[in-house]
């Protein structure tokens, strides 16, 4: 038993580190694609700014991750192990690939899938109606406000109303769940809560991009534009300093969670406990996998999405980082992944549809939307495949003796 809880340990650093290959993307895009630092001096930045997130904001998300998703008797080792080999399988396959994911959900969906093939759909923690009937009329209303504002805007500027109204209506939602949220009126945890997020989290940091990017633009509207670089090159460094941070409380207690369950799991803890070790182990995990930074990554978030000017590296790294420690405060464990795609596309967006790659951005999203399932159902099948091997080991050495 006690080997493995060391296995598991090992692997949940282990996860850290490819999530910081994956999100080094995340946390460097914007300062790579504008060079107002060199590769290696903004991956060792993100590194060192990672590392401080958790100490420096909350381990609101380790509690989530730990005790939140699944009921915590159906954690057993067994089952954080197989969540944790699944989950690192697929980051590392599809950070070769290039495509950034989210860590969060893949974790999530792994722990889910593997405690359902151990003790079937009842381990999960399902939102209750109250939360779901809450969140669906606030939404519809939020979709429904949207959707009439901008489809007037967008008929008095001789735009596509139809536009207007698709992208009120996903603003209108977003934008109304998040302020109940903010103000305390709305409560949404759990399942639900990492869903309506996928929506939710590359909506607001579309917005925060793209807003921000009108408002600097206009201060700056008749400076030349060596002057902006010498004002935004330094920012842009700074605001990347801050999204990092963000990453680091957010994505960087994902090992924390997974440790103090199996903590609970083998009787070694009562309640979730985040000892100074794990937190140190866990930091220094995904700073590391960031130091190292999966480039195809890199490569797709800096220079795929849009061509990004210092001034917009500064709004696209500053609205995803506000955004991203607003959300980890709540204990909420969002994709950094998508929100600072959210927020590239925005301030590239400003320049009109035609500035973005709306194919890379089509690829980008089909891999959040099939991450979670994708998630469920690998690690759902590698558990009753680990599940078959324990069972023939154990009949096998009965049967020698």
């Amino acid at each position: 038993m006690e080997h493995i809880f060391i296995i598991g340990i090992f692997l949940a650093f282990l996860f850290n580190f490819v999530n910081g290959l994956n999100d080094a993307g995340n946390s460097i895009a914007t300062v790579v694609a504008t060079r107002a630092l060199r590769p290696l001096y903004a991956l060792l930045l993100a590194a060192v700014c990672n590392i401080a997130g958790p100490f420096l904001l909350t381990t609101a998300i380790a509690k989530t991750i730990g005790t939140g998703v699944v009921v915590p008797g159906a954690l057993t080792p067994d089952v954080l192990v197989v969540a944790l080999f699944c989950g690192i399988f697929l980051l590392s396959v599809l950070t070769a690939k290039g495509f950034p994911i989210s860590a969060s959900h893949a974790l999530i969906g792994c722990m889910v899938g593997s405690s359902i093939a151990a003790f079937g759909f009842s381990t999960v923690i399902w939102p209750d109606f109250e939360m779901i009937r809450a969140v669906a009329l606030a939404g519809f209303f939020g979709a429904v406000c949207g959707s009439l504002f901008l489809a007037i805007i967008f008929w008095a500027l001789k735009g596509s109303v139809r536009l207007g109204i698709i992208a009120g209506a996903v603003g209108g939602f977003s934008l109304m769940i998040v302020s109940l949220m903010a103000a305390g009126l709305l409560h949404v945890s759990g399942l639900l809560a990492i869903f309506i997020f996928i929506i939710i989290s590359p909506t607001i940091g579309f917005l925060g991009g793209f807003f921000l990017d009108i408002i600097v633009s206009y201060i700056f509207r008749f400076s030349h534009q060596s002057a902006r670089n010498k004002i935004f090159f330094p920012l842009q460094v700074v605001a990347g300093g801050v999204q990092a941070i963000g990453h680091g409380a957010n994505d960087g207690l994902h090992a924390v969670g997974i440790i103090a369950a199996l903590f609970i799991a083998g009787g070694l803890s009562e309640g979730f406990t985040a000892p100074f070790w794990v937190m140190a182990g866990s930091a220094l995990a995904i700073g590391a996998g960031t130091v190292f930074g999966g480039w195809n990554v890199i490569t797709k978030m800096a220079k795929g999405i849009t061509r990004i000017r210092p001034y917009q590296g500064f709004c696209a790294s500053s609205a995803g980082g506000l955004v991203i420690s607003a959300l980890t405060i709540t204990g909420i464990p969002t994709s950094s992944t998508h929100i600072i795609s959210g927020s590239i596309v925005g301030v590239g967006a400003t320049r009109g549809k035609t500035a973005v790659d709306w194919k890379v951005v089509r690829d980008i999203v089909t891999t959040w939307i099939v991450t979670f399932p994708l998630a469920v159902s690998a690690s759902a099948i590698l558990y009753f495949i680990y599940s078959g091997v324990m069972k023939t080991s154990l009949f096998i050495l009965n049967y020698m003796r």
